[in-house]
């Protein structure tokens, strides 16, 4: 069943992004209103892959008569002399719309024969972005002017004009394309054909495609266009593709230990991360066992890269423990900006390479997937930096290639794998796939396509009832439940986007054609960059927004606070959705983060390809003593695993039971949401793949009526897109007359069941410097000298400031000896907290207050001082992710509290002192924000009415 469905919504990923080049006529390029930038580089097949022809393109030599030229130029020097020069020093940026109008200009008014006329037509055939980018937009206007011949030809012939927009991949170019194939010139009509049977991003202009084949007289164009549609439908755009080599030789580049995505796309330079060529200079900045920096906390290994590159084998990423962390795709970008291949005319980007793990974190491993790459998972103790290995990835094998010994057995994860590889990546492979059923369905023929592609295997075993995530997932995709094994591709309701991964989405939407999203709902936050922004930050919270509603996406604003805390109160529950922050967990319902490329897929297209990870089961019985918070509780997961012997925190051989599996969380049914979200939050530093909490109906009732409140006041105050929040608003008012919360099986499989009594948790649990997963009692660690703390992070609500506040308002002595920090989530919070008096006590205490949002949390902003200690209640403590050399404990808010009023963490004894305060005023403080109590709020929603329309959307999407 599930290959069937996997198959029906393939096809469904081919057609439902929205309208994409058909709707959008190409405006004159004159009309456009463009900014200024600059860029260029080529490729050339060289031994059966693309590989840079730097002379081509990088000349330095100033240019007569050419005013485009000398500037490029003078940029294409400015970036050679990146990084001291070494290997070549940065490639140059892509061209922008306003340099892409300048170079045609240049074509327009030159002659064949001329000293730069070859050079001007190969910058712009390779130099400009594809896809629906603006200065794809005004190369493709040129283009279509030339080939449908409204202007004359320079150095550009129609023809030339016809495959250069097939080199486009989809968008602005298909209109073209597909008008071309009418043409009354068969060498243009053949052409255009050609170019149209390996352009997968068509989407809805197949049905123009479809239409002129239908059509009832013969005609060359009906044979054009069903030359079209026969090659879809045989797949000549995969098969066409070199297939995977029998075998693989590469050079190992090793990374002892751990390598999260902090090291390999360093939080500090977030704002480099759209230009993959400057960011990946960070990659592994920081010295480490092995590793070489060409300036130790600037610029990574780049000599050592060059070096390894002269035995003349491309690198292989190789760790024991890789990509653990953030969901990010600029991690994948600058291991393959070193260890890929180029794609023929995209600029900047590469694909493909080997990252082998002894284990590979599965957001990351799922991105390298979506990247062409060749992500493998094995024993990897007997490689060593610089090793020449053979792979043979259909026998799994891995052997020395200087003597022929066997190094390591391995199995592919999936047996699609190898034709994700081939296709360019698993998103490629989607689309391709179901337009290539959609193309043989047209012509009469069965939909399948099994004859071609490896198809995803159902598993043997049926479990004999369905746990909660399995019957999430199997809502979303219109059956009972999916089981641990099977590829699927689930509805996405909800998608989120923060700022330091948003400019990378967007350009993943842009090379994806997306006018449109299909997701029902696609949220935008500015939480990693509003308190201290860049230059580039400034730009991008001016133009992200607009980017986002114009796709009837949900765009907040700077200062408004944190992703999750936002995009929490807009769920529905028991749907799926996933975001470019691993920390896209949600506490009703299920979520699967991933890199910005899957995020901009699953926006764009409104599914999401999703092989069923099984499940661990964590059941909490007895009950919460007193002073225990659920941070503690948090952290008693990694703690009593560690116990069971189901986790190591040594990275050679490591061992996690979470890791790649659904993480699910039974009793603690009275939760409020905004707790039940702690719990689901740190899934992620589980590197689980995603994660469900049972909740009563009550907490969901109360959490749904507060938020639909909270989303007419949005309306209210102009945020956009407000005809997607009004149809969530519906969903929500849907649910609520009508509350009904799923449950799993009595008779559920899980690969583990652990059993946490909360009878015997007498003490906090911390998390140790600096990971994650290592655990201790307070009593363990008791008076060790704190010099920092920081209370904030999507790990904190409303309550856990007003229990600082009250042990700040007790202390004794006139100033800290720590350094407090305080980021309330939001800046509803902050303005509760602020009304109440907690902001005063704060202030006295000598707190700094930031502004709502991030903060220190992910080291991208302030940062704590080198080498110093710190209490923090954020969600992750890796090396350097919080201040270069900081050692940092993960803790509650009131242990962080007390930990700031004593300047060392304190005995138990001592904490408990301290919460015998907050316990008795518990009532009054843990109350949370509802928003259909507070009279602003109330007032503002009662003045917004849903439209008839997004009410009947709503039902409609309710019951799919």
């Amino acid at each position: 069943m599930l290959s069937r469905l996997a198959s029906r919504r393939s096809s469904l990923a081919a057609s439902t992004l929205r309208r994409a080049a058909k709707r959008a006529p190409l405006a004159p390029i004159s009309t456009l209103n463009l900014p200024t930038k600059n860029s260029c580089f080529t490729t050339k097949w060289v031994g059966g892959g693309f590989k840079v022809d730097s002379r081509a393109l990088f000349s330095t030599t100033p240019i007569a008569n050419s005013a485009f030229l000398a500037s490029y130029d003078a940029h294409v020097a400015e970036r050679a002399s990146m990084a001291n020069g070494v290997m070549g020093g940065v490639a140059p940026k892509p061209l922008d719309a306003a340099q892409t109008a300048s170079l045609i200009d240049e074509i327009k008014a030159a002659s064949p024969g001329d000293a730069n006329s070859d050079r001007l037509v190969e910058l712009l055939s390779h130099r400009v972005p594809p896809g629906v980018d603006e200065a794809a937009y005004v190369k493709a206007s040129y283009l279509s002017s030339v080939a449908l011949g409204e202007v004359s030809e320079t150095l550009i012939s129609q023809v030339r004009a016809v495959e250069l927009l097939g080199t486009m991949q989809g968008g602005y170019n298909v209109s073209t394309l597909i008008k071309l194939l009418s043409s009354e010139d068969k060498e243009l009509r053949d052409c255009a054909a050609e170019q149209l049977k390996h352009t997968l991003l068509v989407f809805d202009a197949f049905h123009d495609v479809v239409d002129i084949y239908k059509s009832h007289e013969y005609s060359p164009a009906k044979e054009a266009a069903k030359s079209v549609l026969e090659s879809w439908a045989n797949a000549e755009w995969f098969l066409s593709k070199p297939d995977v080599p029998d075998k693989i030789t590469v050079t190992v580049f090793k990374v002892t230990g751990e390598t999260n995505t902090d090291d390999l796309s360093p939080a500090q330079d977030a704002w480099s991360r759209p230009d993959i060529p400057l960011h990946a200079l960070a990659m592994l900045k920081n010295s480490r066992d092995g590793i070489e920096p060409d300036v130790d906390g600037e610029c990574g290994p780049l000599s050592q890269i060059e070096e390894l590159k002269k035995k003349g084998y491309p690198l292989a990423y190789v760790g024991d423990v890789v990509g653990t962390g953030s969901s990010r795709k600029s991690a994948t970008n600058s291991v393959l900006w070193f260890m890929g291949d180029d794609i023929p005319y995209v600029p900047n980007i590469k694909a493909g390479g080997v990252c082998i793990g002894g284990k590979i974190a599965p957001i990351f491993f799922n991105t390298m997937e979506d990247s062409g790459a060749l992500p493998i998972e094995m024993d990897v103790s007997n490689l060593n930096m610089g090793d020449v290995i053979d792979i043979y990835p259909r026998e799994g094998e891995v052997v020395d290639k200087a003597c022929d010994e066997l190094i390591a057995k391995f199995n592919l994860k999936t047996n699609v794998l190898l034709d994700e590889v081939r296709a360019g990546g698993r998103i490629p492979l989607i689309i391709g796939r179901g337009l290539t059923s959609k193309a043989r369905v047209a012509l009469g023929r069965d939909a399948s396509v099994a004859d071609i592609f490896a198809m995803p295997i159902d598993p043997e075993n049926k479990p004999k009832g369905y746990s909660l995530a399995q019957k999430m997932v199997g809502k979303a995709c219109g059956v009972e439940g999916v089981v641990p094994g099977q590829y699927c591709e689930p509805t996405m309701t909800t998608v989120g986007s923060q700022d330091t991964t948003g400019p990378m989405t967007r350009d993943e939407l842009k090379s994806l054609s997306c006018l449109g999203f299909s997701a029902d709902l696609v949220m935008q936050s500015f939480c990693h960059t509003a308190a201290y922004p860049k230059p580039v930050d400034v730009v991008t919270h001016h133009t992200l927004p607009d980017f986002i509603m114009t796709r009837g996406g949900v765009s907040l604003r700077p200062g408004d606070g944190i992703i999750h805390s936002w995009l929490n109160r807009m769920l529905v529950p028991d749907t799926v959705g996933t975001g470019g922050d691993s920390h896209t967990r949600f506490p009703i319902g299920i979520s699967f983060p991933a890199g910005s490329g899957l995020v901009a897929f699953a926006a764009a297209t409104g599914i999401f390809p999703l092989d069923m990870p099984e499940s661990v089961l964590v059941r909490f019985t007895g009950k919460m003593q007193p002073g225990i918070t659920l941070r503690d509780l948090v952290q008693a997961i990694p703690y009593t695993a560690i116990q069971n012997g189901l986790l190591t925190v040594e990275k050679k051989g490591k061992k996690n039971i979470f890791s790649g599996r659904v993480l699910e969380i039974e009793g603690l049914p009275d939760l409020k949401c905004e707790q039940a979200f702690e719990l689901s939050d740190a899934s992620a530093e589980r590197s689980a793949a995603g994660c469900t909490i049972k909740l009563n109906k009550e907490p969901v009732i109360e959490y749904l009526q507060s938020n639909v409140v909270m989303l007419k006041w949005m309306i209210s105050e102009g945020y956009g897109d407000p005809r997607t929040l009004e149809r969530r608003i519906a969903r929500m008012e849907d649910w609520l007359a009508n509350p009904h919360l799923m449950e799993a099986d009595s008779n559920a499989e899980y690969t583990e069941i652990i059993e946490i009594n909360m009878d015997e948790i007498k003490e906090p649990i911390l998390a140790l410097p600096n990971d994650p997963d290592a655990s201790a009692l307070l009593s363990e660690v008791a008076g060790d000298k704190i010099d920092e703390v920081f209370i904030g992070s999507c790990m904190t609500n409303i309550g856990h400031f007003r229990a600082a506040g009250k042990l700040l308002s007790d202390k004794k002595t006139a100033t800290l000896p720590t350094r407090l920090w305080i980021a309330p989530p939001t800046k509803m919070d902050a303005a509760q907290l602020t009304a109440e008096g907690y902001y005063s006590t704060f202030g006295t205490a000598g707190a700094r207050t930031e502004m709502p949002g991030c903060s220190l949390c992910m080291g991208n902003q302030a940062r704590v001082e080198p080498g110093c200690t710190v209490v923090s209640t954020s969600t992750r403590n890796f090396p350097n992710r919080l201040g270069q050399g900081a050692n940092v404990y993960l803790a509650s808010a009131e242990l962080a509290a007390i930990a700031s009023i004593e300047g060392k963490l304190p005995t138990v004894d001592e904490y408990m002192s301290y919460m015998n305060k907050v316990d008795a005023t518990a009532s009054d403080t843990y109350r949370y924000l509802n928003f259909d109590e507070l009279p602003e709020f109330i007032e503002a929603s009662e003045k917004v009415e849903i439209s008839d329309e997004m009410r009947e959307a709503a039902k409609k999407l309710s019951i799919l």
